[in-house]
């Protein structure tokens, strides 16, 4: 079981083989936002190379993991002279975005979902691993932005705290 803000629930059997230890809390509350890395081995290459299915991914993916899109997903087939040959697709959420990148002579996808609110972890993780089917996953959830508080009060206390020892080192207030 991963708890995700509050929620507990079993994860797919792939998803499962992620860096998530049983009981882990996957809860963002210091930061400016939670950030989730999304890493898929293995994948069947049918799911990496229809731009339908990745439009409707991102599509449908806000919704599902509580966010607001605010524009229609953008999904663009891309050539490497490197043959790393892909898809890529982002959208806009009103909180930032999710990315996805698809390389089918791979069998690799990445993904990236960041937002300034807390969102649904482990649908997002269960979405991702319904869509590409992957054979491995390795994630991380990071916090973004851990030094910008979100209250307004505990932002002006360190703006306050900086500009007196500012003022202080430039010899413009008093030490006291």
């Amino acid at each position: 079981m991963v708890s995700v803000h509050g929620r507990t629930g079993r994860l797919g059997p792939n998803v499962w083989m992620a860096r998530a230890e049983q009981g882990r809390e996957l809860s963002m509350s210091l930061g400016f936002g939670p950030h989730l890395i999304y890493d898929g081995f293995g994948c069947p290459v049918s799911g990496l190379e229809d731009l339908r299915d990745l439009y409707r991914l991102l599509d449908t993916l806000p919704e599902r993991i509580h966010m607001t899109k605010i524009m229609p997903p953008y999904v663009f087939r891309h050539q490497s002279a490197q043959g790393a040959d892909g898809y890529s697709g982002f959208v806009l959420i009103a909180e930032s975005h999710i990315s996805v990148h698809a390389f089918p002579g791979r069998r690799y996808v990445n993904a990236d979902i960041f937002s300034c609110e807390p969102f649904d972890v482990e649908t997002a993780l269960a979405e991702l691993a319904q869509a590409f089917r992957p054979a491995r996953v390795e994630w991380k959830l990071l916090d973004r932005g851990r030094e910008f508080p979100k209250r307004i009060a505990d932002s002006r206390a360190v703006v306050g705290r900086d500009r007196r020892m500012i003022a202080r080192g430039l010899g413009l207030e008093a030490e006291g």
